[in-house]
C-alpha cells in the first residue's frame, strides 16, 4: 500500500498542512522541520507526485533534467535527445540549468519536488545535497557518480584518454599537454586524465597539465592555453572538451604554429554541432544517442520498479574521429 500524506505527517510529527507546506516549499518552515519531513518521505518511500494524483485524478508525467551548464554543445545535445525520448513515452521534462551552484540547485530540486515529478536524470555535481537523498524519486545520472545506488551512465572516459595520447604519439608528437576542467569534484571523466597520462607514461612521453576551474571564461582559457603553448612548447595536446580544444588551435595559429605539421590538438565530446560547424578538430566521440536511450531506459526501469538488477555504472564505448588537427 502506497503511503499517503497523513502517513508522512505522523511519522514527523507535524499537521498535514504543514508536510504539504514543506513539499511545495511554502512560507517560512524551520530547518528542524524540513528535516524532519523530508526524513519521514525517506522512511516511507513517499513521492509528493502520490497525493496531487489521489487528489485530482490525473498525472502529471513529468521528468526533471538537471544538468551543470547548457552552454556545451554537448550537454544540450545529450539533454535534447532524453528530452525527445521522454516525449515519445508521453512524458513532459522539466530542464534545470544548475551552473555548478549548490543552493541553485538545491532550490531547484525544491521545486521539482513541488512539481511532483516522477524521476531526475541529473548530470550535475553536487552530489552531497540532501534533497537527493530525501526526495524518494528515482533518479539517474550522466558522468556524475552518486551514493545510495544511483546508476550512472558515461562513455569511456578512460579508453579515451589512451586513444587520445596513443594516437597522437604514434603519429610523431614527443612532448604532450593535457588541458582538463577542475578536478574538485570526483566524476568518471576524470577518467581522461587517467588515460591519457597512463599511456603517456607506459611510452615515456612528458605531459604538462593544465586544470581550468568551472566557468573560466574563453578570455580566461585563450590567455592561459597561450602561455602555456610559448612554456611548455608541447607538439601535441589534448583537451577534455571539444570548446577548449578549438580554443587551442586557434592560439596555436596565432603564435604561428601550423596544425598538425608543428602541434597537433584533439579533443573530447564530438557533438553533432562541433562535427558540423568544427571540421578541421579531431576529436573522441561519445555515444549520445545511446547515453540518451540508457538513461531513459534505467529511469523507467526505477519508475516501474522492474525486477531488473541495475549496476552501478555503465560505461559506453567511445570512438576517435580523425580530421585536420592530427596528422595523416
Amino acid at each position: 500500500m502506497q503511503p499517503k500524506l497523513a502517513d508522512v505527517a505522523k511519522l514527523a510529527g507535524v499537521s498535514i498542512t504543514t508536510v504539504s507546506r514543506v513539499i511545495n516549499d511554502r512560507g517560512y518552515l524551520s530547518s528542524d522541520t524540513k528535516e524532519k519531513v523530508f526524513s519521514a518521505m525517506q522512511q516511507l518511500s513517499y513521492q509528493p507526485s502520490l497525493a496531487a494524483r489521489a487528489l485530482h485524478g490525473k498525472q502529471f508525467k513529468l521528468v526533471g533534467l538537471i544538468f551543470a551548464s547548457l552552454e556545451n554543445p554537448l550537454i544540450a545535445e545529450v539533454v535534447e535527445e532524453i528530452e525527445n525520448r521522454l516525449f515519445n513515452r508521453g512524458y513532459k521534462a522539466i530542464i534545470c540549468n544548475s551552473m555548478d551552484n549548490p543552493e541553485k540547485e538545491q532550490q531547484y530540486l525544491k521545486m521539482l519536488m513541488a512539481n511532483q515529478v516522477d524521476g531526475i536524470i541529473t548530470g550535475s555535481h553536487n552530489e552531497g545535497i540532501k534533497e537527493y537523498r530525501l526526495s524518494g524519486l528515482p533518479i539517474v545520472s550522466y558522468d556524475r557518480y552518486f551514493q545510495n545506488k544511483i546508476p550512472t551512465v558515461s562513455s569511456d572516459n578512460l579508453a579515451g584518454g589512451e586513444l587520445a595520447a596513443t594516437t597522437m604519439i604514434e603519429k610523431g608528437s614527443t612532448n604532450l599537454m593535457l588541458v582538463s576542467g577542475s578536478l574538485e569534484k570526483k566524476a568518471p571523466n576524470n577518467a581522461r586524465l587517467t588515460g591519457f597520462k597512463t599511456a603517456a607514461k607506459n611510452r615515456k612521453v612528458p605531459v604538462n597539465t593544465v586544470e581550468f576551474p568551472f566557468n573560466s571564461t574563453p578570455t580566461i582559457k585563450r590567455a592561459t592555453i597561450r602561455e602555456k603553448l610559448v612554456s611548455h612548447q608541447p607538439d601535441g595536446v589534448f583537451c577534455t572538451d571539444d570548446l577548449t580544444a578549438l580554443l587551442c588551435i586557434q592560439e596555436a595559429q596565432k603564435l604561428g604554429l601550423k596544425v598538425p605539421e608543428d602541434i597537433q590538438v584533439i579533443g573530447y565530446d564530438g557533438s553533432k554541432y562541433v562535427q558540423e560547424y568544427n571540421p578541421e578538430l579531431s576529436t573522441i566521440v561519445q555515444p549520445v544517442s545511446n547515453i540518451a536511450d540508457l538513461l531513459v531506459r534505467l529511469l523507467f526501469n526505477r519508475l516501474e520498479k522492474n525486477d531488473e538488477k541495475l549496476l552501478d555504472t555503465y560505461v559506453l564505448p567511445i570512438k576517435l574521429l580523425q580530421r585536420g588537427s592530427t596528422r595523416k
